[in-house]
């Protein structure tokens, strides 16, 4: 098969959790997945381990709070693989739980949103080209239900739930601008077993996957600029 017939997805994140099986599983459907992590020996580690499953994945490093590492690995996909089909920003923090939002250091808030919003914001900034030079992309921004402004009327977790309602706007904001069979998603994965939702979760990161790669290979009257849990329109 010739690599402009093979599918090219990079996920953020992905040397544990959700992003990891992300990467598992679009692998075994046959897409060439970068595996992006801002730890290279970890990133790494995770990619040479689905390697050795027989599965073609490759690493790329990417700190979504820093511009220049994005950038960059937007210069290498594109010499490599000269284009990019599926997006997922799966990168994140969860760092304020339930704190008093007014009394939060200030600082947390500014890291939060440099990692859940801007993060975000410039991996499509600087990915979106090489979708838009073959018309074609899927991009899935990984979102949470506090991001819902349903959600700004209980206390706790204030830094979070401001990321992620300002990446459900990105996603809006984003897809309307967006041309060709480009389509521009948001999904809330549930409560998710990882290191950030700690060991108490029901979900596992295998369901949290099958919650967001159906919208990776959506046809081209697909959906584009909405919130979704498992397959389902959510309300933002």
């Amino acid at each position: 098969m010739r690599l402009h017939d093979t599918k090219v997805a990079l996920v953020t994140g992905a040397n544990r959790g959700i992003g990891y099986e992300l990467v598992k599983q679009l692998a075994l459907n046959d897409f060439k997945v970068i595996l992006a992590s801002r730890d290279p020996n970890k990133g790494e580690d995770a990619a040479q381990k689905l390697k050795e499953s027989g599965l073609d994945v490759s690493f790329v490093r990417i700190d979504v709070d820093d511009q220049e590492s994005i950038r960059q690995a937007a210069i290498a996909v594109d010499r490599k693989f000269g284009k990019i089909d599926v997006l997922i920003n799966n990168a994140g923090m969860y760092g304020d739980e339930n704190e008093n939002f007014l009394t939060t250091a200030p600082s947390i808030l500014e890291k939060t949103m440099s990692t859940n919003f801007f993060g975000a914001y410039y991996v499509i900034h600087f990915f979106i080209p090489l979708m838009e030079k073959h018309g074609y992309g899927r991009i899935i921004n990984v979102s949470s239900d506090y991001g819902a402004m349903s959600q700004l009327s209980r206390q706790g977790a204030g830094a979070y739930k401001l990321s992620k309602l300002a990446l459900n706007g990105l996603t809006r904001l984003a897809a309307a601008h967006v041309h060709g069979d480009i389509k521009i998603n948001a999904v809330d994965p549930g409560w998710v077993s990882t290191d950030m939702g700690g060991p108490n979760a029901p979900r596992t990161p295998m369901q949290a996957a099958e919650s967001i790669l159906w919208l990776a290979t959506i046809g081209p009257d697909g959906p584009n600029g909405g919130f979704f849990r498992d397959g389902k329109r959510s309300d933002w």
